[in-house]
């Protein structure tokens, strides 16, 4: 990649909308294409927000473009997810990388950034979860390390049971 990536926190003057639009919403449209409707193929910029401030934004960045984010979230004890509600376990959400910037790296070095800054605060399992349909989505998180570990429905929020997935960190 012959841009500078630099991959930060969230910054209050971050536009919201423009991640929302042109990265989350972007991101996720060829996964609205296969028919699953993942909450990032839909939500608002205050959705956005609010995902935002459940845990920790970061933002890849290239030449003062935002081209993706990711969302680390400390445990949850609310959560309906047995393994999220585990005091050493973080999850991530809200990962996506703007579409004419996928394939260079940008999710990889997203997804380490998050993992240092989980592993910064104590965390030693990382969890997600995804469509079960998505097989490739799946398969790179696989590649990066994740078993697979037990099934979510978080429908009527998604059209699809999800698949959760963990690794040490």
């Amino acid at each position: 990649m012959s841009q500078s990536l630099i991959v930060r926190p969230l910054c209050n003057s971050d536009d919201l909308i423009a991640l929302t639009h042109e990265v989350i919403r972007a991101g996720y449209a060829s996964q609205a294409a296969r028919g699953l409707r993942y909450w990032a193929t839909h939500q608002s910029p205050e959705d956005t927000a609010k995902r935002f401030a459940s845990g920790h934004g970061l933002i890849a960045e290239i030449d003062g473009h935002l081209v993706g984010t990711i969302t680390t979230r400390p445990p949850q004890p609310d959560s309906s997810v047995a393994l999220y509600r585990n005091p050493n376990t973080w999850t991530l959400c809200q990962f996506a990388v703007a579409p004419k910037f996928k394939a260079q790296g940008i999710g990889s070095a997203l997804h380490s950034a998050a993992l240092a800054l989980a592993h910064e605060h104590g965390a030693i399992v990382m969890a997600i979860d995804t469509a079960e349909p998505a097989a490739d989505v799946i398969a790179m998180y696989s590649r990066w390390g994740y078993v697979q570990v037990g099934m979510h429905d978080w429908r009527p929020q998604t059209n699809y049971v999800s698949v959760v997935m963990q690794r040490s960190i």
